[in-house]
């Protein structure tokens, strides 16, 4: 009878106690990037042509001039004056060149009217080269535009849906010079955190050295770790970032309360405690009022009409709201209680504003 009581009693503490809340895990490229290894911006100039009367006007110059130095180098010459440009536009050619791009690759570009252009739907864009900020030409655009958008009117009305000055051409360019990178030969490799934090940091430099067997990687400061190759991986640099890229990471999640003081939208990490503190809330509405009066003479009398008004000034305050939070609450709990209380979200952001600079919000306000 008493073993069965006992096992009673720790059956109840046991189902009593708190279950311990599931560390988050993640793979290591999930939550660093490796240095060294991005894409590149690259910035061309061009024209499109063919379009249906929906390109640049006459007065835009730079237009003119493009049309006439193109046809002057196809050994056609013509006078800029009596060029008509309705049919062509002016624009500027963008495209992110990948990380070991090889030349013959193909990558995708978007083109944007600089002039004064209603459209670039239908339109070709001709031969651009596109460079990078060391003023090289590191690939070449030209096709058709793909525009998600049109631009119609008549009659002094219009209507236009989307973006018609902006267009995609995938796989547009076509890239003629790679970005030298000597990957392989690297004596170090380092990490960068896509979000700083000590904890983490550390995290990721024992997992390395654990997943290695030697110490190997070590801690710069909160948002970058350094990785030593070791010698049986010297030349072979892709198949050990191969190998660390997988490694299971425990996250430290931050405590951060995200609030959009446009929208009234309030986001909470599971994380987030507030201290003991009272919240007194309540609003005092004034209205002011004006009533216009007419002063009519009496008849076959000498007096005039004369009209006034009548003003009223009211004030009600409305009966505050009391809320009182012990040490160790939740942000969420918090929340459902003054939501129960008639809370607006608007009022939601006030309040925990205020709660931060009373120094009760253990966490990051992070107002959008």
């Amino acid at each position: 009878m008493r073993k069965t009581l006992l096992f009673s009693l720790l059956g109840c503490i046991l189902g009593a106690a708190p279950i311990a809340e599931k560390a988050v895990e993640a793979r290591l490229k999930d939550v660093a990037r490796l240095q060294g290894v991005r894409s590149n911006q690259l910035l061309g100039y061009g024209v499109v042509v063919g379009l249906n009367g929906t390109g640049d006007k006459d007065q835009t110059k730079f237009t003119v001039q493009t049309l006439t130095n193109l046809m002057a180098r196809q050994g056609i010459s013509i006078s800029p004056s009596v060029v008509k440009v309705k049919n062509v536009a002016a624009v500027m050619v963008t495209a992110e060149l990948p990380a070991f791009s090889k030349p013959g690759q193909r990558i995708d570009i978007t083109v944007s009217s600089t002039g004064d252009a209603t459209s670039l739907a239908g339109g070709t864009l001709l031969m651009a080269p596109l460079m990078g900020p060391d003023g090289v030409t590191y690939a070449v655009g030209q096709g058709p535009l793909l525009v998600g958008g049109f631009s119609a009117g008549g009659g002094g009305g219009s209507t236009t849906k989307n973006h018609p000055t902006v267009g995609r051409v995938p796989d547009g360019a076509l890239v003629e010079r790679e970005v030298i990178n000597s990957f392989n030969d690297r004596r170090y490799l380092r990490y960068s955190l896509t979000e700083e934090d000590f904890t983490t940091n550390v995290r990721i430099v024992h997992t390395i050295n654990e997943e290695l067997g030697m110490v190997a990687a070590k801690p710069l400061d909160s948002r970058t770790v350094e990785v030593s190759v070791p010698e049986n991986y010297q030349g072979k640099v892709v198949e050990f970032v191969a190998r660390l890229e997988n490694l299971p990471v425990l996250l430290q999640s931050r405590a951060r309360v995200v609030v959009n003081e446009k929208t009234g939208t309030v986001i909470l990490g599971t994380d987030v405690k507030i201290g003991a503190v009272s919240i007194v809330q309540g609003g005092l509405s004034i209205v002011v009022s004006s009533t216009p009066l007419v002063s009519q003479p009496a008849p076959l009398s000498q007096g005039r009409t004369v009209s006034a008004a009548k003003k009223e000034v009211s004030a009600t305050e409305d009966k505050a709201k009391i809320a009182s939070l012990e040490p160790g609450v939740t942000v969420g709990r918090m929340v459902e209680m003054l939501n129960s209380m008639g809370v607006t979200p608007r009022d939601l952001v006030a309040i925990l504003q205020a709660i931060k600079d009373a120094g009760a919000l253990n966490a990051e306000l992070r107002v959008l």
